[in-house]
């Protein structure tokens, strides 16, 4: 039998995880995500960051986040040979065993990336995005989420 979740990720917060690596990349220019956790239940996010965020940029997240959710758009998945992945996306973190055919994973026109998680088909099919927690230690902000089913 073929495992069909891999990562063993839940494909709502992972894709919701995209929708907020890139408000993150948007709002501060701090890049995607360094290390996640993604699970149903709730989910973190670790990026290089000087300083803890304040309730007001918390909500502004949200806000963003919420909106790309609530704005109804497909998840598509495409396919790249290495060499032109190299010209658009950052191969730092690719194992060499990825192979010379990378997938990339779209949400609308809000983000596109490198990725072999699994997806929903549409943001609709996410629910509400909420960050629980967050706090800042050695450079480093981590971000604790979860979703709601609206």
């Amino acid at each position: 039998m073929v495992n069909e979740n891999p990562k063993n990720y839940d494909p709502r917060m992972h894709s919701a995880e995209h929708i907020l690596n890139q408000t993150m990349v948007r709002m501060f220019n701090c890049g995607r995500a360094f290390s996640a956790h993604i699970e149903k239940k709730k989910s973190k996010c670790d990026y290089h960051f000087n300083r803890n965020l304040t309730d007001e940029e918390k909500a502004e997240i949200e806000k963003r986040v919420n909106e790309v959710i609530g704005s109804d758009v497909d998840v598509t998945e495409s396919f790249i040979n290495r060499e032109e992945a190299s010209k658009e996306f950052s191969l730092t973190r690719l194992p060499e065993e990825a192979g010379n055919v990378l997938r990339v994973i779209q949400i609308g026109n809000y983000d596109r990336c490198l990725c072999s998680g699994v997806h929903i088909s549409n943001t609709k099919e996410i629910g509400s995005f909420r960050i629980i927690s967050s706090d800042h230690n050695n450079d480093v902000l981590r971000l604790r989420f979860k979703l709601n089913n609206d």
